[in-house]
């Protein structure tokens, strides 16, 4: 008969759809083995004493699914940070570690799910290589996926694009991949898409919007990543604070060039956190639950260390250690790219 486990799980880093569903798999998928579920407040920040917690149950969980954010919240600041600058990783101090495994001691907590994006699973990674149990779940499930939540609004901005005749730049989250900006642009019938694997240059994305309007066609949208690189160019930043650089201005930028290259009004709307706003759609509600069963799973058989991971339309799991130093690109001349091209949008390359 397998002894009752007393598990806990925290929601760390930047917000996002589908965080409920998962939250609500673990709960549910525990509870059928007769587990108890702990969910530490804010992220990593819940773990230090004395321990920021709430039981989390099939009645707490349920009716979330549905609901966008997390209802035991996240945080990307604070005492946990390991993820520095360019990516590169800086250590947990050890005291801070010792701290988060005198709470789990003291809370009688067997193992922890820590569902988060890069930065956040490089903490857990480091807390695992401590001898502290951890099984990870990517939070944005899948980098093609997280451009779900992409999709809306772009109609609205195409429509005011046309009736004002103008070149409307939307700035979309994308540090180092494109895949927002590229599957958003291609749902969203964008005529340019910018993105950090494919330099472009200001001259053609003019020439671009140039055609357009000898061709009749007198609006533009422009889809660009906060990542995206001039040629021979760096990607714009803002600040750097204590974790990764914060980009942002390339929209500005972009809209200024086209505005004094063409003479055309041009407008930017930065859509930032807004991204990671709403309700979950039906696929990420899906794949939550999925990937909250499969933690579970994954700490009855005991495979500490593990991420989540959705491969060839399976749930199954890779060493966190082995997820955390691989970045999933745009290749140019992969078959989305190529689908764009064949329909007339420009990368301004």
């Amino acid at each position: 008969m397998e002894i009752p486990k007393r598990i806990g799980v925290l929601t760390s880093g930047g917000d996002c759809p589908g965080l409920n569903a998962v939250l609500r798999g673990v709960v549910r998928a525990a509870t059928n083995r007769n587990w108890k579920v702990v969910g530490f407040i804010d992220g990593f920040e819940g773990l230090l004493p004395p321990g920021d917690s709430i039981p989390l149950t099939i009645a707490r969980t349920a009716g979330i699914m549905q609901l966008g954010g997390t209802i035991i919240g996240t945080t990307n600041r604070g005492h946990f940070v390991a993820k520095v600058g360019e990516g590169a990783r800086a250590e947990i101090p050890k005291e801070i570690i010792e701290q988060a495994r005198e709470t789990l001691h003291r809370l009688h907590i067997d193992a922890v799910i820590a569902i988060g994006g890069d930065g956040s699973l490089t903490t857990a990674q480091q807390l695992w290589e401590a001898g502290i149990p951890m099984i990870g779940v990517p939070k944005t499930i899948d980098n093609d996926l997280e451009a779900t939540s992409m999709t809306f609004g772009l109609d609205r901005l195409h429509t005011t694009a046309s009736s004002h005749k103008r070149a409307m730049v939307i700035e979309v989250m994308g540090r180092h991949a494109g895949w927002i900006a590229l599957y958003g642009g291609l749902a969203g019938g964008a005529d340019i898409i910018l993105i950090p694997e494919i330099p472009f240059d200001h001259e053609r994305v003019a020439a671009t919007v140039r055609k357009r309007d000898h061709d009749g066609r007198l609006s533009t949208l422009v889809v660009v990543a906060e990542g995206a690189r001039v040629i021979d160019g760096q990607e714009r930043s803002r600040a750097v604070g204590s974790g990764e650089v914060k980009l942002g201005g390339i929209g500005e930028m972009v809209a200024h060039e086209i505005s004094q290259r063409t003479g055309k009004e041009t407008r930017t709307c930065v859509l930032g956190h807004l991204q990671r706003g709403g309700a979950p759609t039906t696929l990420d509600r899906i794949l939550g639950t999925r990937f909250g069963v499969k933690a579970v799973e994954l700490i009855a058989e005991g495979k500490y260390g593990d991420m989540v991971s959705y491969q060839n339309y399976q749930v199954m799991s890779v060493p966190i250690a082995e997820a955390v130093h691989r970045i999933k690109l745009v290749e140019p001349n992969c078959q989305m790219v190529e689908t764009c091209r064949a329909v007339g949008i420009s990368f301004g390359d």
